[in-house]
């Protein structure tokens, strides 16, 4: 199917719309993000029907984002403290509908809470996989590390460590691309939607990549990636709000 023509909207670091009735609450906690650009042709086909990759200055860019899930809950009724609150590490690429709407598209979601994965993977039709994780602060750097249960490729890895710098006052032009995103792209209901979330504007970091051993990225069935990243950041988190999965242009 031919994507309409339609202008992106534009990236802003406050969510466009306020998500008064939220689906899904949660806390996104010591958020590692290390990106390399990538060649849009390289990415397009893996991403869902109606989406074509997002770009900035002619490239678009793959995401190993590592970070800890908090207090998953429904609605507005309290996260669950124990089966809510899991290492989670993302392999996600940046896209755009027709109708204009940036967003991200998840590769890979390793989690380390087994009944997160089932319900990720049967309500969102999400890639969730469940994976042995943990996040450890030593001194000044945070280490993230996974490794692959089910599905495979089993034993499929990741080990990054960071080591955060000063708080970040005005993000630049490629900054505010890779983390200003206000939902995602996935297949529902036999079509592609669009999930939106919001909240606050994060506080960032840039950050020194200490060390960087993975092959989620090549296991997501993408390109391994060569050379330094082009962007490292890390963010102590955010309070999420997440919507209900929409198809169609947007709701005015």
């Amino acid at each position: 199917m031919s994507i309409t023509s339609s202008v992106p909207e534009p990236i802003t670091p406050d969510a466009p719309v306020v998500l008064h009735r939220p689906l899904l609450t949660q806390q996104w906690l010591d958020l590692a993000f290390v990106h390399w650009a990538v060649d849009p042709a390289a990415v397009a086909a893996l991403l869902p029907a109606g989406t074509t990759p997002d770009t900035l200055d002619g490239a678009t860019f793959v995401g190993l984002v590592a970070f800890r899930m908090h207090r998953v809950g429904w609605w507005r009724m309290p996260g669950v403290p124990y089966f809510g609150s899991f290492p989670e590490t993302n392999v996600r690429l940046y896209s755009v509908d027709e109708h204009g709407r940036r967003g991200v598209v998840f590769r890979s979601m390793d989690a380390s809470r087994l009944l997160p994965v089932v319900l990720g993977r049967l309500g969102f039709r999400l890639p969730y996989v469940w994976s042995r994780m943990s996040v450890r602060t030593a001194g000044d750097t945070v280490g993230y590390t996974s490794v692959r249960r089910v599905p495979g490729p089993r034993g499929a890895y990741s080990r990054l460590v960071v080591r955060p710098g000063e708080r970040i006052a005005e993000p630049t032009d490629l900054e505010h691309f890779l983390t200003a995103r206000w939902g995602m792209h996935n297949p529902f209901s036999g079509e592609a939607g669009f999930l939106p979330n919001d909240h606050p504007r994060w506080p960032l970091h840039r950050a020194t990549l200490i060390s960087c051993e993975e092959n989620l990225v090549r296991s997501a069935g993408l390109p391994a990636p060569t050379g330094d990243p082009v962007s490292v950041l890390y963010s102590p988190g955010v309070p999420v709000r997440l919507g209900r999965a929409t198809t169609g242009p947007p709701r005015g």
